[in-house]
């Protein structure tokens, strides 16, 4: 898994800022009980993509994106699998 500063630092290169508000917020159940590294589930598909839009704007949505299809990867997601929609899809999808 990207650590915070690896996910800042490719936001950094790509948007010319590290948005480090929008890792911690989709990292923030990182470790945490009962979901430990299961933790994307809650937020790294599209609607916590589109949270993010609300909190912070079209371009943090995107640096989400980014975030998400990075950690993705790690799990062995490609970009010819579907793109989770939501904590369920992502769970069916046989993601954690």
């Amino acid at each position: 898994m990207p650590s915070f500063a690896q996910h800042c630092a490719e936001t950094e290169l790509g948007f010319g800022q590290p948005y480090p508000q929008v890792h911690l917020w989709l990292d923030e159940f990182a470790g945490k009980p009962p979901y430990g590294m299961r933790h994307r589930k809650k937020r790294h598909h599209l609607a916590g993509i589109e949270e993010v839009r609300k909190l912070w704007g079209h371009e943090a949505a995107e640096v989400a994106r980014l975030h998400i299809i990075s950690d993705l990867k790690m799990e062995g997601w490609s970009e010819s699998d579907p793109f989770p929609r939501d904590e369920a899809h992502y769970q069916r999808m046989g993601l954690f």
